[in-house]
C-alpha cells in the first residue's frame, strides 16, 4: 500500500489539507497525542474527561476528525511533507468521545 500524503505549506501544521480535503478552516483539525486522542490545551485547568493530557515531551500529532487520518507534527515541521502516520476510528469509542468533548469546549 502506498503512503498517503496531505498537502502542507512551508512546514506549517496549520496549513494541512488532509487527504480527504478537510482543513483547519473547513471542518477543523485537532491536536492529538501519539494514540490519536485529542489533547487538552488548557494550561493549568483540569483535563476534561475524555481528552488526553498535553504531552510533556510536546510530541504532538494532528487528527482529522472528518476521516481519522493522523499526521505527526514533527515530521511535517522537519520535512515539509505530511505523510499519514496512522488512522483511528472516529465513529465510536474513546476517539469519537474525545472529538465531541473537544468541539464542545471550543464552541
Amino acid at each position: 500500500m502506498d503512503a498517503e500524503f496531505a498537502e502542507v505549506i512551508d512546514h506549517d501544521v496549520t496549513t494541512i489539507t488532509c487527504v480527504c480535503g478537510n482543513t483547519v478552516s473547513n471542518e477543523g483539525l485537532i491536536q492529538a497525542n501519539s494514540q490519536g486522542i485529542p489533547v487538552h490545551i488548557g494550561g493549568n485547568t483540569a483535563v476534561p474527561a475524555g481528552l488526553a493530557t498535553w504531552p510533556e515531551d510536546e510530541d504532538l500529532y494532528t487528527l482529522c476528525p472528518s476521516c481519522g487520518r493522523v499526521y505527526h507534527d514533527v515530521v511535517i515541521e522537519e520535512t515539509g511533507t505530511a505523510p499519514v502516520a496512522f488512522r483511528v476510528d472516529i465513529t465510536a469509542g474513546p476517539i469519537a468521545e474525545a472529538i465531541r468533548v473537544h468541539w464542545d469546549l471550543n464552541t
